[in-house]
């Protein structure tokens, strides 16, 4: 991350379209949870410093890098999940709305939720399954899939800290979330015993009146051996030098050919 100084005019929009940051609530977000409990903004203070990220899943050309990185992007799950079965509808409301999960991550059970009336950001606590990973072979319970009726978070009392629809003259109340129905906006097409998946644009409403959204999908990017294959070793070593990257690449392909 880094540090920018706020001057007059400064918004969150136009600050997240100068770093080429996802969106003006990622900025506020980012900057509001890592930030010390007295920096904590709801609008741009000029002369004060908001803090900036740069990790590439929040910048705005994510998409673009990883498409064709790794197997939990939506746009390569369709085959592996969907129900030969199902009836396929052509109304163009249903196309736009899977074509805006396009691209989007499947959220996983370290994934970290926001809420826009809250001051924290819980992990998830499945609890629909126990048997389905995303992008982890070992089948670690912190990459369990989430779906829409895992609605529980870590912690699970006051999961968001303090409620600003709760406010008195000593501050805001505690948290006391309570979920109004199903998470929504989940992807219908890929589903874990019967129940739909949740990718960054999902959404819960809680009973108090909180917007609840994806804050962190919680996977990782991995290196696949299609990548590696593609790799300039001499280019690699420049980068590497203490990796000799031709005997790198020898052993994956090894390793690939062994598989089969």
């Amino acid at each position: 991350m880094k540090n920018y100084v706020i001057r007059k005019g400064d918004t969150f929009s136009s600050l997240s379209k100068l770093f080429k940051i996802k969106n003006e609530g990622t900025l506020k977000t980012y900057h509001n949870l890592y930030c010390r409990q007295e920096d904590i903004m709801q609008e741009p203070i000029p002369g004060k410093s908001i803090l900036i990220p740069q990790d590439p899943q929040f910048l705005l050309e994510e998409s673009k890098r990883v498409k064709n990185n790794s197997p939990f992007l939506v746009n390569h799950m369709n085959s592996r999940y969907n129900d030969p079965g199902q009836e396929k509808t052509t109304l163009e409301k249903d196309e736009k709305k899977e074509s805006s999960h396009e691209s989007k991550y499947f959220i996983v059970q370290k994934g970290l939720v926001q809420c826009n009336q809250g001051f924290k950001f819980p992990k998830f606590k499945v609890t629909s399954h126990q048997k389905h990973y995303w992008n982890d072979s070992e089948g670690k319970a912190d990459y369990l899939a989430v779906t829409e009726d895992d609605l529980q978070f870590d912690p699970s009392v006051q999961p968001f800290g303090q409620c600003k629809l709760k406010p008195t003259s000593g501050g805001y109340l505690p948290c006391t979330y309570i979920p109004s129905g199903k998470w929504q906006k989940t992807y219908e097409k890929v589903k874990i015993m019967g129940k739909s998946c949740l990718t960054e644009i999902s959404e819960l409403t809680c009973c108090t009146g909180g917007k609840i959204s994806i804050f962190k999908h919680g996977q990782q990017s991995e290196v696949t051996n299609i990548q590696i294959g593609n790799a300039q070793c001499l280019e690699q070593q420049i980068y590497n030098p203490v990796v000799n990257f031709d005997e790198f690449k020898e052993e994956m392909e090894e390793n690939e050919a062994d598989a089969w």
